[in-house]
């Protein structure tokens, strides 16, 4: 069929409509294409109110469309926008993120301000998948809306030594390595320097001799990759749910060297174990710190979601007493050693729980919230409204879940004053926003 492309949304498809026989119209969400774009495409599932359908030719490109640089766009699934230049890919999300925020009707929404980041080489971490065919190991990603495997060749999103050692890993697999065999996902983890990297591989067999071929491994490993300083091989059961997901938390059978790594960001050094979440742009991390702590003071300051302390070490130079709020047990073994010799406490717990503790204590000045994806929820608006703390200040990784929690917290008496987008995932639909709210005491 042959459709106009009315706008990108969230998920990196473009958006077009069909009419129906009862006059009504339908979403069709077609990817790699651009807004006002004419194209052939063929539904590939129908929904009922939408449907998806896949791209077969542009018939009339837009001006902003260019060649993608990577030879596997297009098949990956990894990258949604490299056919867009990057300014075309800015205004996209820029647009994506004012809409969200609209429907969720929210009024006086400030102007969005965008930091843009360098488009390419910018991640330090990377996961790959690894499985056998026609008698091959073949380590790469997962094929564009499927669970087929391709062999990774180039990523150019990120960091040149995350590539120089999957192409080294798979050298290793081409000569044949039996504790490869069992494994099913490996992820590559740098620091922005690249001087320093970790590994993890993900098992879901623990074979008598895994610590012995493991250390054999990372050995070989490190003589073609010498920024090797650790690694560590995890069982992964397969336990599965009503959902067909995986519900075990990996645990880790065999390791190799430090379990660990420095990542500076400016001149402070941050310790970051495996499996702790760390932001994955290399280059605008120092931005997005300074911008959600640089100017703030007062006497006591909460970071909820603490992770290893990328907020909660610079909040300790301006505010008397930091509390840091963080519940992952890996994320907590960094976060004590990277606020030691500073004004601070550490409460290992849910930020819910937290929260709901705090109802008699001494107010904050500030509340630094950097949720996963799910964002805050019902009860911790509520809760964090109750408290109510003069600023906000909001990192989120997802525009919907930011959206509902705004409208939940501006309900609750704050006012929304500044927005931040930050692009920490050029070439895909990705987008992360900084929210400042405030309100009156």
């Amino acid at each position: 069929m042959k459709l106009r492309i009315e706008k990108a949304i969230y998920g990196g498809a473009g958006l077009a409509r069909i009419a129906e026989a009862d006059g009504r119209s339908k979403a069709v969400f077609v990817p790699l294409t651009l807004p006002g774009e004419t194209v052939e495409a063929h539904i590939t599932e129908d929904k009922g109110s939408f449907a998806n359908a896949a791209l077969d030719a542009v018939l009339d490109a837009s001006p902003e469309r260019i060649s993608p640089a990577c030879q596997h766009f297009g098949i990956c699934g990894g990258c949604h926008y490299q056919h867009a230049n990057y300014e075309t890919q800015l205004e996209m999300k820029r647009i994506i993120l004012q809409e969200t925020l609209t429907r969720a009707k929210l009024a006086a929404i400030p102007e969005i301000q965008i930091h843009p980041s360098a488009p390419w080489e910018y991640r330090n971490r990377i996961r790959l998948h690894i499985a056998k065919a026609a008698g091959q190991i073949v380590i790469g990603y997962y094929q564009r809306a499927s669970h087929r495997i391709f062999e990774v060749q180039e990523c150019l999103v990120a960091a040149p030594l995350l590539v120089k050692t999957v192409r080294a890993l798979q050298s290793m697999a081409a000569r044949g390595n039996a504790l490869l065999e069992i494994c099913g996902e490996v992820e590559f983890f740098c620091n922005a320097e690249e001087t320093e990297l970790q590994a993890s591989f993900f098992t879901t067999q623990n074979t008598e001799n895994s610590a012995q071929s493991f250390a054999a491994l990372c050995e070989e490993l490190k003589t073609l990759v010498p920024q090797l300083t650790g690694a560590g091989l995890f069982t992964q059961p397969q336990q599965e749910n009503s959902r067909s997901k995986l519900i075990a938390e990996p645990s880790e059978i065999a390791h190799w060297g430090p379990d660990e790594l420095i990542y500076t960001v400016d001149t402070t050094g941050y310790r970051v174990s495996r499996g702790a979440f760390f932001q994955v742009n290399r280059g605008l991390l120092a931005s997005l710190r300074d911008l959600v702590t640089s100017g703030r003071s007062g006497k006591l300051a909460w970071d909820l979601y603490a992770g290893v302390g990328l907020f909660s070490v610079p909040l300790t130079e301006n505010f008397s007493r930091v509390v840091a709020v963080e519940s992952s047990a890996a994320a907590m073994h960094d976060l004590k050693h990277n606020l030691t010799g500073t004004q601070h406490q550490i409460s290992a717990v849910t930020t819910l729980n937290f929260l709901r503790a705090q109802q008699t204590a001494a107010r904050p000045d500030l509340i630094v919230l950097d949720p996963p994806r799910a964002g805050l929820g019902p009860e911790v608006c509520k809760l964090l409204g109750e408290i109510a703390a003069p600023e906000l200040v909001y990192v989120s990784c997802d525009p919907a879940t930011l959206s509902r929690d705004l409208a939940a917290l501006v309900e609750f008496g704050y006012q929304l004053v500044h927005l931040h987008l930050f692009d920490l995932f050029p070439q895909t639909f990705h987008l992360e926003t900084v929210a400042v709210l405030t309100r009156e005491a």
